[in-house]
């Protein structure tokens, strides 16, 4: 398994998730469209906050179920936190904040939350 680092754009924030990135997917809900992330779906647990978790901001919206995290210095959303349709903790880690990522050779999926 292999082990990403990511962080924020002012490095306030940094984590690391483990797990094969296979692809992204491309929400247009309103959230994620303002915010252009390109989500990986990891369980909680592969993901660790290793610097400024005690900074990390929320922010909810709609039904409330998913906890958007972002730096309130730098505003990048590096990450969410809710619950997957299984039951189980998971994380939404935002690809364009993985260190060394080629995002182009990256497959992406693309959902509609606008219909949800």
């Amino acid at each position: 398994m292999t082990t990403h680092s990511g962080s924020c754009h002012c490095g306030q924030v940094a984590f690391e998730v483990d797990g094969e990135i296979g692809g992204g997917l491309a929400c247009n809900c309103s959230m994620c469209q303002r915010k252009g992330s390109l989500l990986w779906f990891v369980p909680r647990a592969a993901l660790r906050v290793t610097a400024g978790e005690d900074a990390l901001a929320t922010y909810t919206f709609n039904r409330h179920v998913v906890q958007h995290r972002f730096c309130p210095t730098c505003g990048i959303h590096p990450f969410g936190e809710g619950v997957g349709p299984d039951g189980a903790a998971m994380a939404a880690i935002n690809l364009r904040c993985i260190e060394g990522l080629d995002l182009e050779a990256l497959p992406v999926t693309h959902y509609d939350g606008r219909a949800r």
